[in-house]
């Protein structure tokens, strides 16, 4: 079941690799609901208590976020600032390398976190700091909804 998940996700960000080329927001947008459904999908729903651990679910939402954390950076050119209804703020093309710095700070500690998590405390522990990457980086760089 690991292989056919991962499987998929692999055709994903290839299909992902094309599709930036055509349009970077469609394609960007698209990846980050995939991160946050990776957050906030199972693995949120067992952070909140809400249904079983499960190693291998965590493990492959883990390595969803870190594949998507290294393809994201390249999704922001600077052809694609505004248009396709972006939240992207224009400051991160003005402070781009700490924006691109908070992709791999995620990668990295998403990747991590795939060695350090072995059960369902240790995984309460990586969710929480892995959930800052986030939110600290939309505060910076994502457009309040109004």
């Amino acid at each position: 079941m690991k292989r056919i998940l991962l499987t998929a996700f692999a055709f994903a960000i290839g299909a992902t690799a094309v599709m930036a080329q055509s349009d970077p927001i469609a394609t960007r947008k698209a990846t980050m609901k995939a991160v946050g459904g990776a957050f906030y999908g199972e693995m949120g729903k067992m952070n909140k208590g809400e249904t079983p651990f499960d190693h291998a679910k965590v493990e492959a939402d883990l390595k969803k976020i870190v594949e998507s954390a290294k393809a994201l950076p390249a999704l922001y050119p600077d052809t694609a600032k505004t248009g396709g209804d972006t939240a992207a703020l224009p400051k991160i093309w003005e402070a781009k390398a700490d924006f691109e710095g908070r992709y791999a700070k995620l990668a990295k500690e998403a990747d991590a976190a795939l060695a350090n998590i072995t059960d369902e405390a240790s995984f309460k522990a990586n969710y929480v700091e892995l959930n800052k990457n986030c939110s600290g980086c939309h505060e910076l760089y994502r457009a309040k909804k109004s």
